[in-house]
């Protein structure tokens, strides 16, 4: 079957990129690796000027059987893979010689990388248009802050989770953009609220452009997005003609159902095999990317929680037409992701080769359901027993959270007026003095109104007194994970003044 190409969603461009000329210079980069042709035409410095002749590296070798943390200098010689990443030479085709990653150029990323990551992407998504593509980015960071210059003026409107990942929504409020949120529950966005706000949008007030979504171990709630509401939201974006921004560093950070019962859940655990990597995949949640025969989602994926933060290392998955505005923006601005760092992960990817790459991934998933039960397992043993307080096993991402009713507290009418972000406020401070840091759900709130207003409804929350806390099971060893929960119940026995 012929797949249909993409829409053209070139009347939802930025001013800044209708107005964005090609730079001259950068048409004529590719010459640079033409044999046939002498390079005057840019400032290129002689790559014999590099100091880096070769740069070597270790990392652990497919199937990862002892693990992914285990210690490589405990590991034989058979259980490593090594990597040398040479100026000039390729031993490997994977490889991206020194002098060309450390060069100018190649804005939308290294071939051999992209090569690797369109295999990858074929793997997990089953992407329902022709003409798609992927350009390497610095992060999904850089790769928002982006998508935001692409498509946004100051004034424009986008929408996001009640909750959201606080740096994203600063990035968009710092261009003059409003974020509006869009009401969410135990599994994400709701999307009949979703339809309501559009569908009663206030007319004069700037239509949303974006639907910036966390779907996959949400941050900062947790929450995953069930593949039938994900089909509803795509079916409402079709509607109202919006781009939906599917921000994915966690989607590999997936996990078993929590069971509370340990020896329940040892118990199914010990009857459960090995997955092949055909079950491993065809167990992942479904994505927006999958949903998507209009070329309406730009998917940002990242190394940053499945290699490591410091890469700066990730990829954009959208049609051609859309990513061909991220390159000329990228041109101007990044330049390219590090050399050095696409030079590291293209070898060792392509040493792994993608099942092996599946292998590391399936062992992100038994360390994070490990991590995940030890946190979970240690809110429930030192947690007040209270109906005040709800604890969130999450299925997927680093982190997990605890809902308190603020109005529960005996001095809520007193003391804090009241006001659930005064209790909230309190709490934060006091598990400060307790040694122990976990972050207020305020921090992570949506805020932002249209310009004229939209309905007093649209903003209604089910519950006002209900605050939550964010913590990550992700940064620490599990016997300071359990140390931390022990110090937040502690905390909070005192704070609420329940006797034990």
């Amino acid at each position: 079957m012929t797949l249909p190409l993409a829409k053209d969603f070139s009347h939802l461009f930025s001013d800044e990129t209708n107005a964005r000329k090609p730079s001259p210079l950068k048409t004529c980069i590719h010459l640079f690796q033409d044999p046939n042709i002498i390079f005057l035409g840019g400032g290129l410095p002689l790559s014999d000027y590099f100091p880096w002749d070769n740069v070597d590296a270790d990392t652990p070798a497919p199937p990862f059987t002892k693990g992914i943390g285990y210690p490589i200098t405990d590991l034989s010689t058979d259980s490593i893979s090594k990597l040398t990443i040479h100026k000039n030479d390729k031993p490997h085709e994977g490889d991206i010689p020194l002098a060309r990653s450390l060069q100018y150029g190649f804005s939308q990323g290294q071939p051999e990388l992209l090569d690797f990551l369109r295999e990858h992407t074929k793997l997990i998504h089953d992407i329902k248009y022709q003409d798609w593509d992927i350009i390497a980015t610095a992060g999904n960071t850089n790769a928002w802050e982006s998508t935001l210059r692409v498509f946004c003026n100051r004034g424009d409107v986008i929408l996001a989770e009640a909750h959201s990942f606080s740096s994203c929504l600063a990035a968009a409020q710092a261009q003059g953009i409003t974020t509006f949120p869009i009401p969410i529950d135990d599994n994400g966005i709701i999307p009949e609220k979703l339809e309501k706000i559009l569908d009663n949008w206030t007319p004069g007030a700037p239509k949303p452009k974006l639907l910036y979504t966390i779907p996959t171990g949400q941050n900062p709630t947790g929450t995953s997005l069930p593949a039938h509401r994900m089909e509803e939201i795509y079916r409402i974006a079709q509607k109202h003609d919006f781009l939906i921004v599917e921000d994915a560093p966690y989607y590999f950070l997936q996990m078993d159902k929590y069971v509370k019962d340990v020896n329940e859940r040892t118990a199914l655990r010990s009857q459960v095999k090995k997955q092949t990597h055909e079950e491993f995949l065809k167990a992942l949640d479904k994505t927006f990317l999958s949903c998507d025969n209009d070329g309406r989602v730009i998917r940002l994926d990242s190394f940053s929680k499945v290699l490591a933060p410091g890469t700066r290392l990730g990829w954009i998955t959208g049609c051609k037409s859309i990513l061909k505005s991220f390159v000329s923006l990228h041109e101007m601005t990044i330049q390219a992701p590090s050399g050095m760092i696409q030079s590291f992960v293209s070898g060792t990817l392509h040493r792994w080769g993608q099942n092996g790459y599946l292998d590391w991934l399936q062992g992100l998933r038994h360390e994070y359901t490990l991590k995940r039960d030890n946190a979970i397992d240690a809110l429930h043993e030192f947690l007040p027993k209270s109906d005040a307080f709800v604890i969130n096993p999450p299925i997927a991402g680093m982190f997990f959270t605890v809902n308190i009713d603020a109005s529960a507290h005996p001095e809520f009418k007193t003391k804090y007026e009241s006001d659930p972000a005064k209790v909230e406020n309190a709490i934060y401070e006091k598990v400060i003095q307790y040694g122990v840091l976990i972050v207020p759900g305020a921090w992570f709130i949506t805020e932002g109104e249209t310009n004229p207003p939209q309905p007093a409804e649209s903003k209604q929350v089910d519950n006002p007194n209900e605050i939550f806390f964010r913590g990550t099971y992700a940064a620490v060893s599990a016997e300071k994970l359990r140390e931390g929960l022990k110090r937040l119940g502690e905390c909070l026995y005192e704070e609420f003044q329940i006797a034990k």
